[in-house]
């Protein structure tokens, strides 16, 4: 299944250099705004060392690790709601992502021009959290304008709810109330999910620091943590310079690398958790001696959903699946062992998918 991420961020902040680190391609980066014109789309790997694991015990001919995109998108400036800088370009492209990775810089580099003049983390979450809300303030008005008029006059009860929803939505974001903090059911969520409403996204803060602070932080991100706290939103801290010099090491060399500096994992290793996990998904596996898969579904997705995922056949016709954990499996020391202590599981159409399930789907098309 195809989850996108997007990256953004303010001119100049590190977006496009993190975003080099993640998917190790080489876009144009620039000291100047719009330097990146076009959204990037990359594909990340998720670090799982589950992966690993069953490669050594199954010695298979390929192993492919699950992945998702990152989508790296043109910096923003005050005033894109209305037009300024990429403006509606910026927007419709943010639209189309499932989850906001937001670049904040939290860093002093006199060499690096910052668009506002001076580094002030707080006013640049809040730049871009206005232009959005503003955003999504003209996709409400203008779908009020056009069946307002019409809900009262035929009183159709589908009509008079949405415009019941638009209203409460309305009245959040013009006190810059994003969508994501209302309590919606998944009816009132289905009901505007054609907007692609941007301030309905999940969002993560990656705070961009000096390599000196990526341990510890600063003052910068310690006031942008706070206001994430305030909001329920993540945070990671990350060096992207630092991560894109990780980034052209092999493992070996980067593993002694990170211990060097005192690191467990490297930042983009917890950004690429955090918002796997802000995204709510999940992983299982296929194994067996000509391949080891990982695949990426989302958490609540069922069997034959999942199955779905490795082809549309499998779903269609599916059966049951042989299912055993990841877990059970690791405890036994080898597939032969869990079959014999009876922990091999036979899942039917209901069964919800867990993450480190290992699967043999059976199908009948």
């Amino acid at each position: 299944m195809s989850l996108t991420a997007g990256i953004v961020g303010l001119p100049n902040v590190g977006k496009s250099t993190l975003f080099n680190a993640i998917t190790k391609k080489n876009i144009l980066a620039a000291n100047y705004p719009f330097a990146t014109i076009d959204p990037n789309v990359g594909v990340v790997t998720v670090p799982d060392k589950r992966v690993e694991v069953l490669e050594n015990m199954y010695l298979p001919n390929k192993t492919i690790p699950t992945t998702y995109e990152f989508t790296d998108i043109a910096g923003l400036v005050k005033g894109a709601s209305n037009g300024e800088g990429l403006g509606n370009k910026f927007l419709s492209h943010i639209r189309q992502v499932d989850a906001i990775v937001e670049v904040v810089r939290c860093f002093d580099d006199e060499n690096i021009i910052h668009v506002d003049g001076n580094v002030d983390p707080i006013r640049d979450i809040e730049v871009i959290n206005v232009e959005l809300v503003l955003s999504d303030l003209e996709i409400i008005l203008a779908r009020i304008g056009k069946i307002g008029k019409k809900a009262m006059t035929t009183k159709n009860k589908d009509d008079l709810k949405e415009i019941e929803l638009l209203e409460k939505i309305k009245d959040a974001l013009e006190k810059n109330i994003p969508v994501r903090k209302l309590e919606l059911s998944d009816d009132e969520k289905k009901m505007i999910s054609s907007f692609n409403l941007i301030t309905l996204k999940p969002v993560i803060y990656a705070l961009n620091v000096n390599e000196n602070d990526v341990l510890g932080g600063n003052e910068y991100t310690k006031i942008a943590k706070e206001y994430a706290n305030r909001e329920g939103s993540e945070v990671v801290i990350i060096c992207a310079k630092l991560e894109s010099e990780l980034s052209e090491l092999d493992d070996d060399e980067k593993e002694a690398f990170l211990k060097d500096l005192g690191l467990e994992y490297s930042g983009l290793d917890l950004l690429i958790h955090s918002t796997y996990k802000l995204l709510g998904l999940a992983t299982f596996f296929t194994v067996g001696s000509d391949e080891v898969r990982a695949w990426t579904f989302k958490k609540g997705m069922k069997a034959p959903e999942c199955a779905g995922i490795i082809h549309s056949d499998f779903e269609r016709g599916f059966i049951k699946a042989e299912v055993m954990s990841y877990n059970d499996l690791i405890t036994a020391g080898n597939e032969l062992k869990v079959r014999e202590n009876g922990r091999v599981r036979i899942e039917g159409k209901e069964y919800l998918m867990q993450d480190g399930d290992i699967c043999h789907f059976r199908f009948n098309v």
